[in-house]
């Protein structure tokens, strides 16, 4: 007995870009302890913005906005500058611009009220 399997058309495009990820991407993602929430981070700037996903369709999905504003000048951002530390408060985390040492709290927050990101 023996079988075959087809295999789609672009699997190696997709193995090679798998195997060379980027190794200082634009954009990073970082899980929280919600199962359904992350933070996407421009590394260049300090931009963020909680991301939720859903496997139903009632519930809700989309970005929220964090950080809308760079926190360097254009001349200044390069890929992997600013990266994220989860702390052990769910909603929280440490923004570290990893040039300079600048440190940010960052809370996320369903609530707009309670999103935030601050110069500690």
């Amino acid at each position: 007995m023996s079988s075959q399997a087809q295999t789609p058309k672009n699997s190696t495009n997709t193995t090679k870009l798998i195997e060379n990820q980027v190794e200082d991407p634009i954009y990073k993602l970082f899980p929280t302890e919600n199962y359904w929430t992350f933070v996407k981070l421009d590394t260049r700037n300090g931009k963020m913005w909680q991301v939720h996903f859903t496997i139903s369709q009632e519930g809700y999905e989309g970005e929220l906005v964090l950080n809308s504003d760079s926190l360097v000048l254009t001349t200044e951002e390069v890929n992997g500058r600013f990266t994220l530390y989860p702390t052990k408060n769910t909603y929280n985390f440490i923004l570290l611009d990893q040039i300079n040492g600048k440190a940010y709290q960052v809370q996320w927050n369903s609530d707009k009220e309670k999103r935030f990101v601050s110069r500690i």
